[in-house]
């Protein structure tokens, strides 16, 4: 048996950045349900967190998973249930693009911490400036379409 410890750190948007998770309420529901269905379906969520327009995910890997199979999961699955149970005004879409960044074991602690608090974070920057940080800090090339 493969002893196996692949942490990813998942970060998305809704579709045009809309704010469809507006409360805090309705995001908890959401992260709630995500890490539990995820967990059915054998995906280990560490962490999972966001803010009105994205999400942050921590992700660790099993053998057979895919960083591709991870997502199509755990974004059609809940954008799906958004859908089903009526929590937003309009339908529910992520955007199809995301960030994944491997995390060393040293810093599981601090991508938690940072993933925890993204509504304090959220109050001094947007997520456009963190989607450029990231860019920049993981060396990231955006293209244009």
């Amino acid at each position: 048996m493969p002893f196996i410890k692949v942490y990813i750190h998942f970060v998305w948007s809704t579709k045009n950045r809309v704010p469809y998770l507006d409360s805090k309420e309705l995001r908890l529901k959401v992260w709630t349900h995500m890490h539990d269905n995820a967990k059915k379906k054998g995906i280990f969520i560490d962490f999972v967190n966001g803010y009105s327009d994205h999400c942050h995910c921590l992700v660790s890997l099993i053998m057979d998973q895919t960083i591709m199979d991870v997502m199509k999961l755990i974004k059609g699955e809940s954008s799906f249930w958004i859908n089903k149970h009526g929590l937003t005004k309009y339908k529910f879409e992520w955007q199809d693009e995301y960030y994944a960044v491997s995390v060393s074991e040293s810093s599981i602690e601090r991508v938690r911490n940072y993933i925890k608090n993204q509504e304090e974070h959220h109050r001094k920057k947007t997520f456009q400036e963190e989607e450029d940080d990231l860019i920049v800090k993981h060396g990231f090339e955006k293209y244009s379409s």
